[in-house]
């Protein structure tokens, strides 16, 4: 990963100056990178430098850039080795985590975040889950939809028990929102195409006992229905059927869609939640 390495060490003075002199936009790139956990410089800039903002796209991409650079000039971010959209892309490319100042800045508890450069298919899923942030953010700028609550891993992580002792169910995401009079409840999972169908159908059954255990219910009052997101319709009429085959699953639990069609699926109430 590229980062600075002409100083070993900033003093907690050091970082406490450093973080007085960030912007509110600062605050906001780094808050968000870091609980994304991977950001591509295209992804940041839709979310933090609007056109509307600049004269133009182009200023905004230059803004874009000068700020990044200081970002991960300063290790506040640190920019990934690997590259994303190969050389076309340009800066736009660029991958982005939480570097180690960033992370005392926002005084994360926990050990630091070792510097190590992830495997591509951790960064193509992680940066898909953060697309459809990015999207869900966008849409909700355009007036299409309200987020209420939004959570990205691992604070969507849920834990219960049941006959087969404590279990863990791991979402990508979590989000409540708002669309027309209706609240939305998901659970969101983005595949990749990377599992089998009874893997997904492993989690599908996990969901299902989660939803059976009631201990969603009894915190929100109904239980947020799952969606799956997957790169195009083909790999959705599967993951559909995989689902529709399995009598034990509750179908209606589960909306299957794809990336492009995301934010409407997330944001149409054909079955708005699960009742307890």
């Amino acid at each position: 990963m590229t980062a600075n390495n002409g100083r070993s060490y900033t003093s907690a003075r050091g970082v406490a100056r450093l973080a007085a002199q960030l912007s509110g936009r600062d605050q906001a790139i780094i808050r968000q990178v870091a609980e994304l956990r991977l950001m591509s410089a295209r992804q940041i800039q839709t979310s933090h430098f609007l056109g509307s903002d600049h004269d133009n796209e182009s200023a905004a991409t230059h803004a874009r850039q000068r700020v990044l650079a200081r970002l991960t000039r300063e290790r506040l971010l640190i920019r990934l080795d690997r590259q994303i959209g190969g050389v076309r892309a340009g800066s736009a490319g660029f991958v982005f985590a939480l570097g180690p100042i960033g992370q005392r800045v926002l005084a994360i508890d926990g050990p630091r975040r070792r510097s190590y450069e992830p495997t591509l298919r951790f960064v193509d899923h992680t940066l898909a889950v953060s697309q459809l942030v990015v999207d869900v953010q966008t849409a909700a700028r355009a007036g299409r939809l309200e987020i209420l609550n939004s959570q990205a891993e691992p604070a969507c992580w849920r834990d219960f028990s049941n006959i087969g002792g404590r279990r863990l169910l791991r979402p990508d995401a979590f989000m409540v929102l708002g669309a027309q009079e209706y609240e939305l409840r998901w659970f969101i999972e983005v595949d990749r195409s990377s599992e089998s169908l009874p893997v997904i159908v492993r989690k599908c059954r996990l969901y299902a006992d989660y939803y059976q255990s009631g201990k969603e219910q009894a915190s929100g009052g109904v239980f947020p229905r799952v969606c799956w997101i997957t790169p195009d319709e083909a790999r959705a009429d599967r993951l559909r059927e995989a689902i529709e085959r399995d009598r034990k699953l509750p179908g209606r639990l589960f909306v299957v869609t794809t990336s492009e069609q995301a934010v409407t699926a997330l944001s149409t109430a054909t079955e708005v939640a699960i009742n307890t």
